[in-house]
């Protein structure tokens, strides 16, 4: 089955106006969700290979043979995650501020899980939580975190490393970061020092975006919380205060860095409860993600809060 981003997902519940209303809703607020496909898999887990290495190859010469070699695969297993919630609303609010009281619960709630999925995405750890996937924090090591620099404290961007880090990514399509660092960048292509090639744009959504090079940028902003997902507080590579962050770099699509879902995002009207005191609203999702390449995705880390350099 073809991925589908959620753009695309809503549209084959047309009919269900209800459901299409969700995961539209989720969507627009998802700035991550909103342009990662998701790929239907059958139980509750997907096994897929990773390419590690690529096979030896050589020139040979006359009556001479080639020497026997393979490559090097990685099985890797995604378990689906349980993630959604309920909503409640006292049936003596919707008798008396109406009917829509219960839709403004619910866009509340579909925005919380928009944001703390994105959260998720970026900082989720398993070991910590079980009960959700691990994000790209914890998947990226070795040659797919690159340090900005090795100084304490942190070091500011520099376009260069921008580049580095795009490089490290077969076939990038988005670039994601905070709000600061994308205001860092818009400001370094007023410098004429520094430069960097931004354009603008607009997503599924009608969002206006801007890119880098092409390449999309996605916002990483607050979770549900109210709290920063990229904040200035990570630990810097050079050591000293943890005042750093960090921009990512994915290749989105099929047989790079994709979601996983058994079924689409189910969202159910389950109306008056038997107690006859309260209307309940329940969205649930069986998802994770999955890097199927090597170089699906990187990470630049160690980035302070400074000026953009060359």
């Amino acid at each position: 089955m073809a991925a589908l981003t959620l753009f695309e997902a809503a549209k084959l519940h047309s009919g269900d106006v209800f459901r299409q209303g969700v995961i539209e809703t989720i969507g627009t607020y998802g700035n991550v969700m909103s342009v990662i496909p998701f790929m239907g898999i059958p139980g509750a887990a997907y096994t897929y290979n990773q390419e590690e290495a690529l096979a030896g190859v050589a020139f040979r010469g006359v009556n001479e043979s080639f020497t026997p070699d393979t490559g090097i695969i990685n099985p890797q297993t995604e378990t689906l995650k349980i993630f959604g919630g309920s909503v409640d609303v006292d049936k003596f609010i919707v008798d008396t501020h109406g009917e829509d009281q219960r839709e403004m619960q619910e866009r509340s709630k579909m925005k919380a899980m928009a944001l703390n999925w994105s959260r998720t995405f970026i900082k989720g750890d398993s070991s910590s939580n079980p009960r959700e996937f691990d994000g790209l924090q914890v998947r990226l090591t070795g040659s797919q975190v690159i340090d900005a620099g090795a100084t304490s404290g942190g070091d500011a961007l520099s376009l260069l490393k921008l580049d580095e880090l795009i490089d490290a990514v077969d076939s990038p399509t988005h670039l994601a970061m905070n709000r600061t660092m994308l205001r860092l960048l818009n400001a370094a292509t007023r410098s004429t020092g520094v430069s960097g090639f931004i354009t603008h744009g607009v997503d599924d959504f009608g969002r206006r975006i801007t890119m880098y090079n092409d390449l999309p940028i996605v916002i990483i902003d607050e979770d549900a919380s109210r709290q920063q997902i990229l904040a200035f507080d990570e630990a810097s590579p050079g050591g000293g205060a943890a005042v750093s962050t960090s921009i990512y770099c994915m290749s989105i699509g099929d047989n790079q860095l994709m979601g996983i879902q058994n079924g689409t995002m189910d969202a159910r009207d389950l109306g008056l409860l038997d107690d006859g005191t309260k209307y309940r609203t329940v969205v649930e999702w069986y998802n994770g993600i999955v890097l199927l390449g090597d170089k699906s995705a990187a990470r630049l880390r160690g980035i302070k809060n400074a000026p953009v350099v060359a």
